[in-house]
């Protein structure tokens, strides 16, 4: 009793319920390796004991919380304070203010001096209620990036390519927004091994990888010296037989290639000398992100010499605070210049592709996506040590149908450890994600209130749940995002069984996710309550509708039913197939008999894109706040971008967008297919949108090919309800 006591106070659960109304005990040797990892010895009853009397101890001690998240507007409460106690509190920018006054949003300060001379402080995270909201309902396109290619990309899709999808899809369509897969910066591949293309385990979540870069955009490109221009054009060539490999039937995105030629390119530009403008400009942006562009980039450039892989680093450089750190950060100031230059220019594209979304009249823009972890051998786990808990990953819990839940071998942020920091790590990572996006969504948004801590060496069915704070975690979102001018989107399926976390997270204004097939709910009418397709009007309203995504089968291939096909080729289909057939077309075909009932089929159920259209339609018939349109989806391609469990069996985050018979789509092609036409039509004339209501209807809509516009007053990007000329200067 005395252990499970210790792991309630430090948030450790005890048990668990893996199919709902059945708890299931967590394993002694869990609580104890888990609370190692919060800093709190529970080998044996003497150091349990001993443990529990030290942490009453500090709560008696205790003056003040590390940190106190109010709703800005109101009266700070600091909780019981002895008599006598003086407070002070102090703004963001040091200035003083009251502190029986209407807290105003932002971070403050509170300091407490008691009579004998014991004082406290804590940061004070003043928040807004909730967070910014879409203006209307609208329409958009689902992708990951680096699949669109276009006739100037090299070799996969780029920021360029982005700008010239949203100018076409707005003016042409009325469509308000563009949903991305994660951008993050990559780990790199070790010698003469790829990198992981997966973009959900990247090396840094706070900066854009440079891969992204469109090269010609850049406006030191135009300056180059004659020699260096040589040796652009012959990179440019190269990269033009590369997109050609790739558009080649079965070619395949190479995303190691595409940033050698890239990083080749950016080496011969930045010998050109900035403007002075664009020289004052990078200055701001250096003291802007301060101490965490400096990591990242000391981290990419130690990871250049020693590897990837931080943790077999000699010397004492795996420590970032090191004396021998410090001493390399020292001798590889023009490599680390280096790297902070390119995170520079992708923000200013990443800015641009925003400003050209919202001039091109879309209400939203970019949405980008905030992945729920790093890699543990990336920059962020090299220099947020002190933050996470060593010996412990995030997974998934076991379920009815996975018993052995997952180890994702991400890092975890230790709760006691952000409160003491101000939750400075997580409002640092918030900052950078929300910058330059018209929307967040934010993955694993459960993650939030609680995660699934393995202990390492265990199997991932003998973690246990650890708690977060979640006022503290969603009133910092809430905060970032009220900055920003951002509405937020929370990836909100994978906890059903958890209707408190939805409430919490519809209470504060964050969307939630709806993807079609997931939508079934008990019908009265047949017998046993069979679960069925939910109908329109039971859909909820403030969320993000798709009918499918990056890790789900394209509608083609569920139609059709060729990704059980698929999986059952890689060993992923349990029991016999012709009895998964059977059963995925009863679902299906519950589906169709919605769709037909609703008048959604006018061209039957053989032809495949008019039921995807249907689908889409339906979409829009649901009061959801915001709907995506798969990206393969409008092309009729049947390839799934992800297969949960392949692995390398399957050339995953490489396929380009292609055609049913998996011919490349390039951008310039989409922008001229009577099917993708016809499909987004639908969509926004189900809306009762404004397809055709604005000017244009070229690709560009603008000048969309010039280069970086940031010469000296860079902006954020417009967030909803204000021009891109509205928008703060970052």
């Amino acid at each position: 009793m005395s252990l499970a006591r210790l792991a309630a106070l430090h948030g450790v659960a005890v048990s668990y319920a893996r199919t709902p109304g059945r708890a299931v005990p967590v394993p002694e040797g869990t609580l104890v390796a888990v609370l190692a990892a919060l800093g709190v010895d529970a080998a044996g009853p003497a150091a349990v004991a001993a443990s529990l009397a030290a942490y009453e101890k500090a709560e008696r001690d205790r003056l003040l919380p590390a940190t106190l998240v109010p709703r800005a507007g109101t009266v700070l409460d600091p909780g019981p304070l002895p008599p006598g106690t003086v407070t002070a509190l102090a703004g963001e920018d040091g200035a003083e203010l009251d502190p029986r006054a209407p807290l105003p949003p932002g971070v403050h300060t509170l300091t407490a001096t008691a009579p004998g001379g014991r004082t406290g402080k804590a940061t004070v995270i003043a928040a807004p209620a909730r967070v910014p909201q879409p203006a209307g309902r609208g329409a958009g396109l689902a992708l990951a990036l680096p699949t669109l290619l276009s006739a100037r990309s090299w070799g996969m899709g780029d920021l360029g390519d982005l700008a010239e999808l949203a100018a076409w899809s707005a003016r042409t369509h009325g469509l308000d927004f563009v949903q991305l897969g994660p951008l993050h910066a990559a780990v790199p591949g070790a010698a003469g091994r790829p990198a992981d293309p997966s973009p959900y385990l990247p090396s840094s979540r706070r900066f854009t990888d440079p891969v992204h870069l469109r090269i010609e955009d850049i406006p030191e490109y135009r300056y180059l010296a004659p020699d260096d221009r040589a040796q652009a054009a012959e990179l440019a060539g190269r990269a033009a037989a590369l997109r050609d490999q790739v558009r080649a039937k079965g070619g395949l995105v190479d995303r190691d290639e595409v940033w050698r030629l890239k990083r080749a390119a950016l080496e011969l530009l930045l010998r050109v000398e900035l403007t002075p403008g664009r020289r004052v400009a990078y200055h701001h942006f250096l003291a802007e992100q301060g101490q965490p562009l400096d990591d990242y980039a000391a981290w990419c450039a130690l990871a250049e010499i020693h590897g990837p892989d931080w943790r077999s680093w000699p010397g004492g450089l795996s420590d970032p605070r090191s004396t021998a750190t410090t001493r390399a950060r020292h001798d590889l100031l023009d490599r680390i210049d280096f790297h902070c230059r390119l995170a520079w220019l992708t923000d200013n594209q990443l800015w641009r592709a925003q400003r050209i979304a919202r001039d091109a009249g879309m209400a939203v823009g970019v949405i980008h996506d905030l992945v729920a972890g790093v890699h543990p051998s990336g920059a962020d786990a090299w220099a947020e040590q002190s933050v996470l808990a060593a010996g412990c990953t995030a997974g998934t819990a076991p379920r009815e149908d996975d018993a052995r839940g997952t180890d994702r071998g991400v890092p975890v942020w230790r709760p006691d450890r952000l409160a003491a920091a101000g939750y400075g790590p997580y409002r640092s990572v918030l900052r950078a994600t929300l910058r330059r996006a018209g929307a967040l969504r934010v993955g694993h948004v459960g993650g939030l209130f609680r995660q699934w801590w393995v202990p390492a060496g265990r199997p991932p069915a003998e973690g246990t749940y650890v708690s977060y704070d979640a006022d503290a975690m969603l009133g910092v979102l809430a905060l970032e995002a009220h900055r920003a001018g951002t509405p937020v989107i929370g990836d909100d399926q994978e906890d059903p069984a958890e209707p408190a976390v939805r409430d919490a997270l519809a209470a504060r204004g964050v969307l939630g996710t709806s993807a079609l097939w997931t939508q079934r709910e008990p019908a009265p009418e047949t017998p046993g309550g069979v679960p069925c397709p939910r109908p329109p009007e039971r859909w909820r309203a403030d969320a993000l509708a798709s009918v499918t995504g990056h890790g789900l089968p394209p509608t083609a291939a569920r139609l059709s039913g060729a990704h059980l096909t698929l999986r059952h080729e890689l060993g992923l289909v349990e029991g016999p197939l012709p009895a998964a057939r059977a059963a995925d077309a009863v679902e299906v075909g519950a589906w169709l008999d919605l769709l037909d009932r609703l008048r959604l089929l006018p061209g039957g159920r053989a032809d495949e894109a008019s039921v995807i259209t249907g689908l889409y339609r339906f979409l829009a018939r649901t009061p959801a706040r915001l709907v995506a349109v798969w990206l393969p989806d409008a092309v009729g391609d049947r390839r799934p971008q992800h297969v949960p469990g392949a692995g390398a069996a399957y050339p995953g985050w490489r396929l380009p967008v292609a055609d049913p018979d998996g011919r490349t789509v390039l951008l310039e092609e989409l922008a001229d297919a009577p099917r993708t036409h016809r499909l987004l039509a639908e969509v926004v004339r189900e809306l009762g949108g404004r397809a055709g209501a604005r000017p244009g209807g070229d690709v560009s809509g603008g000048d969309v090919s010039g280069g970086d516009v940031s010469g000296g007053a860079e902006s954020k990007g417009a967030g909803p309800g204000r021009t891109s000329e509205e928008a703060p200067r970052a």
